[in-house]
């Protein structure tokens, strides 16, 4: 194998940065693939009611929102195998404080822990990658393989790591919930070890220790400055176009679904299956299924936008086809034992298959609209007003469903999604006209 690899490299350029770049990426998500499934049940099992893990939650979402934009250019000061392996550390110690946690505040803990690392894992890996291979053949370099290889990886982290962390709780006795939050920080640690490992970076010559700490420190505070000043920025933007103020929305929209189903699916299922372990597998499956249905209805976007003549009704079908998912989904709450989980799979596949068909085009439309120079403001605030909505779901709808019920909440969560249909009601395509100043 390592005799070939000359041959191999010369005659595909960048074929192991594709490797070691796909690696990175899978073991970046696969802790948070085994977490998925236990996370929601292992708080209540601890003694956590509705509203503490709606609170604990929302302090992921609340972290992720401060820090995006300020660890966002870290990794240019400090370079990408520093910040990444910080995250993998961080993410260690988050989830063995959320292993060993029995009361709501090591869990407040652990969430803030995750969301700094999630917050300084964006980007890192892809950017090293980019960086490398344009090192090596230039400017030049076809970065579309590699760049599909660690999309791919990653999702197949997440599918993978959901369906073990699911599953792994059936076959340990003792303390069974928290068995996935082990495994993945000990997937952690290998994450650490492989990026200290595969991540080699030019060296920084001439550029003391101490100068760059001090210049990311400069970094750091510059970002945290301008963070409102991003803010408003987007903000202005979505005011002055109208088109463009919609479609930022949408994404607080999806925000709130994504975040209601993800936290009320597991204790939902657990109920029907009669135990937390049995709960935890079936949302496993539940949840691989969703990804399979996500990935199927990217591919299917292109082709949905020719044959309803444009990408504006396609997103449009595509949100109300969400919406009457979200409802199937509380309607099937009137379901018990295996009939119930059979509907939340059903409606899970429908649900993230066009939901995947809405993002992708709604992206095209957001790309369309923002001139090059905006483009990352607007993504930055995109992205915010999805961990927004989310922010919302927990410490709004999630509450509530300790009160009202889980088919009630689901109920109020569809009709958000097909109001925010109503966004794309005339909404026009292209770039915004430019006035003249």
């Amino acid at each position: 194998m390592h005799q070939r690899e000359p041959l191999a490299e010369t005659s595909r350029p960048g074929l192991r940065e594709h490797g070691r770049y796909a690696a990175i990426e899978f073991l970046t998500w696969l802790p948070t693939g085994l977490m998925l499934a236990p996370m929601v049940l292992l708080m209540s099992a601890r003694g956590l009611d509705i509203a503490e893990i709606g609170l604990v939650t929302g302090a992921y979402s609340v972290t992720i929102v401060v820090l995006e934009l300020p660890t966002g250019g870290l990794a240019d000061v400090l370079g990408r195998r520093p910040v990444l392996a910080a995250s993998a550390a961080v993410s260690v110690v988050a989830l063995v404080v959320m292993a060993l946690a029995h009361s709501v505040w090591p869990f407040l803990v652990a969430s803030v822990l995750k969301g700094v690392a999630r917050a300084l894992s964006s980007g890192p890996a892809q950017a090293w990658y980019v960086d490398t291979l344009h090192a090596r053949y230039g400017p030049a370099a076809d970065l579309k393989p590699g760049l599909a290889a660690g999309n791919v990886a990653g999702s197949a982290a997440l599918a993978l790591g959901t369906l073990a962390g699911g599953l792994l709780p059936l076959a340990v006795r003792r303390d069974p919930l928290a068995a996935p939050i082990w495994a993945g920080a000990g997937a952690a640690i290998v994450l650490l070890v492989a990026v200290l490992v595969l991540m080699r970076e030019p060296s920084r010559a001439g550029r003391a220790p101490a100068r760059v700490a001090v210049r990311a420190a400069v970094r750091v505070a510059e970002v945290v400055r301008d963070v409102p000043v991003t803010i408003a920025a987007g903000i202005r933007l979505g005011l002055a176009d109208r088109v463009l103020g919609r479609l930022l929305l949408l994404a607080a929209g999806a925000g709130v679904m994504l975040n209601t189903i993800e936290l009320l699916t597991p204790g939902r299922l657990a109920a029907l299956t009669g135990g937390s372990a049995t709960g935890g597998a079936a949302y496993a499956f539940v949840t691989f299924a969703g990804f399979a249905a996500g990935a199927l209805g990217s591919s299917l976007a292109p082709p949905l936008a020719r044959l309803l003549r444009g990408s504006v009704r396609a997103a449009a079908s595509a949100t109300v086809v969400t919406g009457a998912a979200v409802a199937a989904l509380a309607a099937s709450t009137v379901l018990r034992g295996a009939a119930g989980v059979v509907a939340t799979g059903a409606t899970y596949v429908l649900l993230f298959t066009a939901l995947a068909v809405a993002t992708l085009l709604r992206s095209e439309l957001l790309h369309q609209r923002v001139a090059a120079d905006r483009r990352a403001t607007v993504m930055s605030v995109d992205s915010l007003q999805l961990q927004f909505g989310g922010m919302l779901s927990s410490l709004c709808l999630v509450p509530l469903s300790g009160i009202v019920g889980v088919g009630p909440v689901w109920v109020l969560t569809a009709v958000v999604v097909l109001a925010s249909a109503l966004l794309y009601v005339r909404l026009p395509v292209g770039p915004a006209p430019r006035h003249p100043q």
